[in-house]
């Protein structure tokens, strides 16, 4: 998958692409169906926007986002999207009446052939776009529009918000349900304090900054090395949470690989939740926590023998 990340002075031969647009956080199945739609009228493109446009007009609000932009470009690729143009999103591109962001980004900018949006789009400056203008504005500046209708599952429409609601309840299978795929954190391996290796329980640690927390506590994972020659696939236990027998700390996740030997500094893992186990605990010492891990280990290795 090709990336481009400026809509000025693109290679012509990015033009021509068939489109899906919007901000696609999670990839959930909706997204899917939108994505789908768009297959068959040209080489296969995204629209997307970085940063997410709610963190520039509200930067103060809790984190709400299911994927940072390397875990969306992963996603995108497995669903055989050939370009992605991930549009950096800032006060001039806000700014744009809907007229200007389809001609000058879409038509111009761009040279969409073919544009794909969720019936509850909405484009341009306040949101003054929707579904129906861009139909409007593509028929004058020469590009095609489908408009993809809501998707539901179970009678309950398929939304990011439903998703984070699910894993805030600790619910990683409703929201995998959701999203046609195990919610991922994705990103390096940064150095920690190295307590899990003394405790017999070595973990690769990940920082959890600008995303939707789930619930905090033990998971059974499945965890894709993505980079460096141990690259593969595996079985986890992980810590999400802010470690209470240590005091006061910021939010990470700790990946205990199960029957995994080396070094992952650096490296970039994918980790997928798969069951909620419990919640965080604070032990009356280490034997008591290393009994639970322990135990925390073995159930795993329960579920993801039949995962």
């Amino acid at each position: 998958m090709q990336t481009f990340t400026r809509w000025r002075d693109l290679p012509e031969a990015a033009r021509g692409a068939s489109v899906a647009m919007g901000n696609f956080d999670g990839v959930h199945l909706g997204h899917r169906s939108v994505i789908d739609r768009a297959r068959g009228l040209g080489p296969l493109g995204v629209v997307t926007f970085e940063p997410h446009p709610r963190e520039v007009f509200a930067p103060d609000a809790p984190p709400f986002r299911l994927m940072n932009a390397e875990a969306r470009a992963n996603r995108l690729a497995k669903l055989g999207v050939e370009r992605l143009f991930q549009l950096p999103f800032d006060r001039d591109l806000a700014g744009m009446s809907a007229e200007t962001f389809a001609r000058d980004v879409l038509a111009e900018g761009l040279g969409i052939a073919h544009v794909t949006v969720g019936r509850d789009f909405h484009f341009g400056a306040k949101r003054q776009g929707d579904a129906g203008a861009l139909a409007d504005l593509g028929a004058r500046f020469g590009f095609g529009v489908t408009v993809a209708p809501l998707l539901q599952l179970d009678g309950i429409e398929v939304s990011s918000t439903a998703i984070r609601t699910a894993l805030a309840e600790g619910r990683p299978r409703d929201a995998a349900a959701m999203l046609g795929h195990l919610h991922r954190i994705e990103g390096p391996v940064l150095h920690g304090d190295k307590r899990g290796r003394d405790l017999g329980f070595p973990t690769a640690n990940m920082g959890v900054s600008g995303l939707h927390l789930p619930r905090l506590g033990v998971y059974a994972v499945k965890v894709d090395v993505l980079t460096g020659p141990q690259a593969g696939s595996y079985h986890g236990a992980a810590s999400l949470g802010v470690r209470p027998m240590f005091g006061e700390n910021a939010p990470n996740l700790e990946t205990h690989i199960l029957d995994f030997k080396g070094d992952l500094y650096g490296q970039h893992l994918s980790v997928a939740l798969v069951d909620y186990l419990r919640p965080e605990m604070k032990f009356d010492g280490l034997p008591a926590l290393i009994a639970q891990m322990d135990a925390d280990v073995a159930r795993t290795r329960e579920i993801l023998a039949k995962a």
